[in-house]
Order: structure tokens, then sequence, then C-alpha cells
């Protein structure tokens, strides 16, 4: 089996972060700098992401297989684990299902529930991105900039752009597989599932990704959490207000050290 492709930095007890979609352990290398003074921060690619392996499959259940493998391949016990949005989803099912791997679950912005599909426009915009017509970076954008209005969006997107060759540009993720499988990116956590080890929620307190509706759906299935709302920050809390999500993410582990 591959192992997904990962950056490893510190030492100390492992803390694992799984990126959201269309992302790449590389978004969070600013809180990975300041995690690794306390513990062994690995920043993973998950499959059809980032530099680790293209798949025509892909939901929950094989991404949460991926970071099985790469546990054992690391040879990691008791495992901190930190995921935002589609990564929360990964981390919440990897709890369920391998509770014996995992002290403690932090999720960034995400819910147990299902979510319908909302990333047309995002994916039609990436589709429309003829790399064999476009050669700069700058010219990407311009495409972009026809779907997608935020230039956060846009500039978090083009993280994704790379040099294949000396005259070809190309993205890092799969794009063909995410527009196949758009659809499980919302699925929810199986019913009647629970992980009882320490759990944190956190939420961008500009975001409506958690709900207070979504507060006894979370307490079912984690009943040793706690939500914490992130102020000013949006989904993307982590980038948006990183010193108050820092500050949050350090008190809990250090509750649960």
């Amino acid at each position: 089996m591959e192992i997904l492709h990962s950056r490893i930095q510190g030492e100390g007890q492992a803390l694992l972060i799984l990126h959201g979609y269309f992302g790449m352990g590389d978004n969070w290398k600013s809180q990975a700098n300041k995690l690794s003074e306390h513990f062994e921060v690995h920043c993973i690619d998950q499959r059809n992401h980032g530099r680790s392996f293209h798949s025509d499959d892909f939901d929950y259940e094989l991404l949460v297989e991926d970071l099985r493998a790469y546990i054992e391949h690391h040879e990691l016990t008791n495992v901190y684990l930190l995921g935002h949005s589609m990564g929360g989803k990964t981390a919440m099912l990897f709890a369920v299902n391998h509770p014996e791997f995992v002290k403690a679950l932090m999720v960034a912005d995400i819910a147990p529930k299902n979510y319908p599909p909302h990333h047309h426009e995002i994916l039609d915009a990436l589709n429309a991105v003829d790399f064999s017509k476009i050669t700069l970076r700058n010219e990407v954008d311009d495409v972009l900039k026809q779907y997608i209005n935020e230039e956060g969006v846009r500039q978090f997107l083009l993280k994704n752009v790379y040099r294949k060759t000396k005259t070809e540009l190309a993205f890092r993720f799969n794009l063909e597989s995410l527009t196949e499988n758009n659809n499980e990116v919302g699925e929810p956590l199986p019913a009647f599932t629970e992980f009882e080890g320490p759990t944190l929620f956190l939420k961008g307190g500009n975001s409506g990704y958690i709900s207070s509706d979504d507060e006894g759906l979370i307490a079912a299935h984690f009943p040793n959490s706690k939500i914490v709302t992130v102020k000013n920050a949006g989904h993307w809390l982590h980038a948006e207000n990183p010193t108050d999500f820092l500050k949050e993410v350090l008190q809990f582990l250090s509750e649960n050290s």
C-alpha cells in the first residue's frame, strides 16, 4: 500500500494534521512551526492532494485506511489528531473506527452531519483551466477570476499550481477524481458511532459550518467534547485568526497531555 506524503518536524508526542478539500499539508506550515516546539508534528497530504498518490477512488473510508497505514508505517501510538473541514471528517471517522490510536481529537470548523455538495463553482473554475494553453500562474488566476470573486480562495487554490516540466504547469491535486467524487466530501459520520476520548471542536465565529443545531449531534458522537468559537474568523479559522486558534489548541493539548 502507498504511504501518504508528509512533512515531519519537532519531537515529542505525535500530532497529526489533516488539511481540507483542495488543500495540502503545506497550508499548515506556520501553525506547524509553532506546534513543533512542543510536539512531533506531521503535516499530511491526503490522497489526491499535495504530493500524495492519486487514485480514482476517493471516500472517507479510504482516507481513514490511508491514515491507519500511515500511523502503522511510522510506528506511532497515542496520537493527537487535528483535522480541518474535509480533514476533520477524516479525523472524526478515524477516531470512531480506530480509537486505540487516538489520545485526543481536534476538529476545525466541520460537524459530523451531511453537507450538500457546494463546491461546484470551484470545480467549474478549476476544470476551465487548460494547461495545454496556459503556461503562467497569473494566467491561471485570470481563468479562476471568471468564476471566483474571493481573492483568498483563489490564492488558496493557486498554491496547488506547480511546474510539472520546464514548459508545463499542473495542479498537485487529482482534479478528475475530486470532480468525480465531489458528493463524497459532504458525507456524514455514520449513525451510532462514538469516540469517548477528549475532543475539541473549533468553529469560526463568522462561519456557518457548525451551528447551534449541531450541538446535540456532536455530543451524541463525541460525549467527551467541547465546542469553542474562534472569533473574527470564518471557515479558514487557523489562517484567519492563527493566534486564538493556536491558543485554544495548545490549551486543549496541555489539558490532555
